[in-house]
């Protein structure tokens, strides 16, 4: 089983600020638009928030032994925008820096490379109320933040992801309501945002580049993924085809609205068609600044659905009555780890990263102290196989995180999801690593190449 990945793959695991952080009103943070979503009532399953999540605030160095111990040396983790820039721009909150100088040395000191995300999510609720992503200054407050952070820690930190998920944060919270702020924007609105959300990745990446040369600079959106039915190339165009549509009804999620002019410095054809009179309007020298040259594209794929060829297009499929799915409900598809990449590096050209892929379980900790989540170690030996065929077939893969590093606050979900290779007791926040953590770090420390074998070790 040796070569399966390539020698310098890399290896981690990932979360997100807002997430695990907690210490949601301490050190001179200011409020970020999660903070006030999750105080009103109805908004946030049980009335869950963030505000001590999994105290990785004051927990880190805890949490960076467990990794160190199990061999995991690549965490890709956020920065919190309103924990440094209170108001989002203007004078840095000092007492944010010097907790994110003390995160990134004690990662470091654990042997831990920093991979870091500008931005998962947590928007201050300050420039919210200055219209957010809609105002057309958005694009420039968040250079200032990538240069604070490009500044402050670029030393230290050389691999960076600018936005996480825009599909999400723009789609599922502008367009659908279920994430903060959770209002109800027209189309028209949601697509400007995603036009200022663009051009921001693009002044992020100027400003990175500016005061961190040497870093490796990505961008981490999702997608609809597709997988063809079989083996037949009528069914493999079908999925090919269906991975890159744009239409009016889903765009948001669309792999190719927010891809092709990060990277081809273009909007998809489609787009024109299916979505004026509602295309953002696109000043000179827009797709430029857009487009600016990136590293690396990563990417964060959790399932996908089949699709057939039906003599027209394409027919996405239903997976059949009693398929696998995890707790959250969605498929257990391993395929696709194999063909997002394919159709993804296929057009965008440019080293593909799996910023995030895992499932959510209904752990619990057993008489043993122990926790058995078999179904995820079943999902990563899976979805792990379906990579490594991808790459067998040509993708340049990079590296995969895993998702997630801790069990979290699962946004809208609170804590009824549990995604982490570590459980998290969220009464006492007692960590204890799942077997999937050990099971995971015996892929880690053997490159992949133990992939079939290591069940048994447990």
């Amino acid at each position: 089983m040796k070569g399966l990945f390539p020698k310098n793959f890399t290896w981690g695991a990932a979360t997100s600020a807002y997430q695990i952080e907690g210490g949601a009103y301490e050190g001179g943070k200011g409020d970020s638009i999660w903070d006030v979503f999750c105080r009103q009532p109805g908004r946030v399953f049980d009335g869950h928030t963030g505000d001590v999540a999994c105290d990785h605030y004051h927990r880190f160095g805890e949490d960076f032994s467990i990794m160190e111990s199990l061999g995991i040396q690549n965490y890709r983790f956020s920065f919190s925008w309103p924990r440094l820039l209170p108001e989002g721009t203007g004078a840095a909150n000092q007492k944010g820096v010097d907790f994110y100088d003390r995160l990134i040395d004690s990662m470091l000191a654990h042997g831990i490379t920093p991979h870091a995300t500008l931005f998962h999510w947590d928007y201050p609720y300050e420039l919210f109320r200055r219209g957010g992503w809609l105002n057309d200054d958005s694009p420039s407050w968040f250079a200032e933040y990538a240069e604070l952070i490009a500044k402050r820690f670029g030393d230290r930190v050389k691999s960076i992801f600018t936005l996480n998920e825009p599909q999400c944060f723009i789609g599922i919270s502008c367009y659908d309501t279920f994430h903060a702020p959770g209002i109800k924007f027209p189309a028209k609105d949601c697509l400007a945002m995603a036009h200022n959300v663009m051009l921001a990745h693009g002044k992020s990446v100027q400003a990175v580049r500016a005061s961190a040369p040497m870093a490796s600079i990505g961008y981490a959106p999702t997608g609809r993924h597709y997988h063809p039915a079989s083996e037949d190339p009528r069914d493999v165009e079908a999925a090919r085809e269906a991975t890159f549509a744009v239409n009016e009804s889903d765009w948001t999620f669309s792999v190719a609205w927010w891809s092709d002019p990060v990277i081809l410095g273009k909007y998809p054809k489609e787009a024109q068609e299916h979505l004026e009179p509602l295309m953002p309007r696109v000043k000179p020298g827009d797709m430029e600044l857009i487009s600016q040259p990136i590293d690396v594209y990563g990417q964060n794929i959790y399932h996908s659905a089949p699709v057939k060829a039906d003599g027209s297009g394409h027919k996405v499929l239903r997976c059949e009555p009693g398929h696998a799915k995890t707790g959250f409900s969605w498929p257990v598809t391993p395929e696709c780890l194999r063909w997002a990449p394919k159709f993804l590096f296929e057009r965008y050209k440019l080293p593909i990263v799996i910023t995030e892929n895992g499932m959510s379980a209904t752990d619990t900790v057993s008489l043993d102290g122990k926790v058995h989540d078999s179904s995820r170690i079943d999902y990563l030996q899976k979805h792990l196989l379906s990579l490594s065929q991808a790459i067998s077939e040509g993708v340049d893969l990079r590296g995969y995180f895993h998702w997630s590093l801790l069990d979290n606050f699962e946004w809208n979900s609170g804590y009824n999801e549990r995604f982490g290779l570590v459980f998290v007791d969220f009464q006492t926040l007692k960590r204890t690593p799942k077997d999937s953590a050990l099971y995971y770090s015996n892929i880690v420390n053997s490159n992949g190449s133990n992939l079939k074998g290591t069940w048994g070790a447990l």
